[in-house]
């Protein structure tokens, strides 16, 4: 993964042109190098000969469906994966993440937001490569700080916060990939194993405890929050 911010490539998979000149032009302002296809075959091509940094993906493509590229970019790269898409339903934002996009913008969307979320998967790629191989890594938002190293999680000034085997799993999880979404079912795999009940009952109770000893106002939450119908996000910010 390049280090340098001014050097980093980032894939636009898109057929409408117009679409894809304006990403284009927002990516150079804002010192990334931009790269176009407009349909999956050339997409292909260009990730293999390319090897960009992040690809931002429009799922409507008209000779492969986005979700296809998803699946064969995976099989052989973390390359994080941004879908920019029109199709807006829950149902296609969970198929995406479950398939391994790490994030999920809905057209039309914000220049900020879609650059905001290019930085944070940017940062989290890098945080996983150079993540120490005994998962020694401390993980900040804001006050809150989880040490996964020492399994210790604190607020503000060194107040430690206790939480049940499960409760710091789901933590340590989301801390792992803080500013990803996260969907109810992969974190429901991780936490309670591959043959346990999609019913996500059980994870909206233990989160539900985890916000009421993180957060202020549990009910406006600034650490962990719900993307509606699809999972939860640590904020990274």
């Amino acid at each position: 993964m390049n280090s340098n911010p001014a050097k980093r490539t980032v894939l636009v998979i898109e057929d409408d042109l117009s679409i894809s000149n304006f990403i284009c032009s927002v990516l150079q302002t804002n010192g990334y190098t931009p790269l176009i296809a407009e349909d999956g075959k050339q997409a292909k091509l260009m990730l293999t000969s390319h090897c960009p940094d992040l690809i931002l993906l429009d799922l409507g493509l008209p000779d492969i469906d986005g979700v296809d590229i998803i699946k064969w970019v995976r099989e052989w790269t973390n390359v994080p994966i941004i879908v920019v898409s029109a199709r807006g339903r829950e149902a296609d934002k969970v198929e995406a993440l479950e398939l391994g996009a790490d994030d999920y913008l809905t057209k039309p969307f914000g220049i900020s937001e879609l650059i905001a979320r290019i930085k944070t998967a940017l940062r989290h790629a890098d945080r996983a490569s150079n993540l120490d191989n005994s998962g020694n890594e401390v993980v900040t938002v804001g006050d809150l700080k989880i040490d996964i190293g020492k399994r210790r999680v604190t607020l503000g000034e060194d107040k430690e916060v206790r939480f049940t085997a499960i409760e710091y799993k789901i933590v340590s999880l989301l801390a792992k990939h803080v500013g990803k979404v996260l969907t109810y079912d992969f974190i429901i795999k991780e936490i309670w194993g591959p043959y346990a009940s999609s019913d996500n009952q059980i994870l909206r109770v233990n989160m539900a405890n985890i916000r009421r000893k993180l957060e202020e106002n549990p009910a406006e939450p600034k650490y962990i929050v719900t993307e509606l119908g699809v999972g939860y996000r640590m904020l990274e910010e």
